[in-house]
């Protein structure tokens, strides 16, 4: 099974960053305003970037590190991850 690493953009520009098994299904409750209090008090934008895991432990340190992060790191994850896809759409 594997754990994922997300941070999703709000309208308002800020990033959330969550843990989850089912990232499809949290994405859905995130839409609905009721995935966390910080996203429904926000409104969901879009999911803008992810990371999977082979274990717990693993995905939730590194959930910890990415909240502690600056913006400006974050903005370079989302912006890299987003790079590499459209790389690979040719």
């Amino acid at each position: 099974m594997a754990h994922y690493v997300y941070m999703v953009e709000c309208w308002n520009g800020a990033y959330y960053t969550g843990y989850t098994i089912d990232l499809e299904k949290r994405m859905k409750k995130h839409k609905a305003g009721k995935g966390s209090k910080y996203v429904k008090s926000k409104g969901f934008k879009k999911l803008v970037y992810s990371e999977s895991y082979p274990d717990k432990i693993t995905a939730m340190k590194r959930e910890y590190v990415l909240k502690k992060s600056p913006r400006i790191y974050k903005e370079n994850l989302v912006i890299n991850q987003n790079l590499y896809k459209n790389s690979n759409e040719f």
